[in-house]
């Protein structure tokens, strides 16, 4: 089971602008599945090689989440 935490953020107006135009012409794509992947991609590359955040970032660009 796949436990799901919410979180509230404030981004820049440019990047949710941004982000507006990219979901409306991919429409596979939701605001929370950009997010998953961004952060998963981001600690993967910054972070330990978590094998989580591997498994959670291929789970979130094949749409298996």
């Amino acid at each position: 089971m796949n436990t799901k935490v919410s979180i509230f953020t404030e981004i820049p107006e440019t990047l949710h602008e941004s982000l507006k135009t990219y979901l409306e012409t991919h429409p596979d794509w939701d605001q929370t599945r950009v997010l998953t992947a961004a952060l998963s991609l981001f600690l993967l590359q910054n972070g330990d090689s978590d094998r989580r955040a591997a498994r959670v970032y291929l789970e979130t660009l094949f749409h298996n989440c």
